[in-house]
C-alpha cells in the first residue's frame, strides 16, 4: 500500500530535493521505517532515540495530527496523505 508523504524543505536534502514521495506502511511507524530505508538519515530528523516523533516535528495523516490519534501506531490506508511539518519558532 502506498501513501503520499509531503516532505518539508529542511528534509528535502534526504529526498534529493523532491517535495513529495511515495512510501509504504501499515502505520506511521512502518512508514517512517520505509522512509529511512529509501532516504537514509531522515528518520533521526523525525524521531528521537526512543522512536517517538520529536516534539518539534508534527506529523499529520489526512490533516489530523497523529498526537491526537494513535501516534506512531496510527493506521494508514492506500491513498492517505501524510505531512511532516517542523515547528517554526520565532520571536521579537
Amino acid at each position: 500500500m502506498s501513501v503520499r508523504v509531503r516532505v518539508p524543505t529542511p528534509l528535502r536534502k534526504f529526498t534529493q530535493g523532491v517535495d513529495e514521495v511515495n512510501a509504504q506502511g501499515i502505520n506511521v511507524k512502518a512508514l517512517v521505517d520505509d522512509l529511512e530505508k529509501n532516504y537514509p538519515g531522515i528518520k533521526e530528523r523525525i524521531c528521537d532515540e526512543s522512536g517517538k516523533v520529536r516534539r518539534f516535528v508534527n506529523v499529520y495523516v489526512n490533516g489530523d495530527d497523529i498526537r491526537f490519534l494513535q501516534n506512531m501506531e496510527t493506521a494508514l490506508k492506500e491513498g492517505d496523505s501524510i505531512s511532516i511539518v517542523p515547528a517554526i519558532a520565532g520571536g521579537c
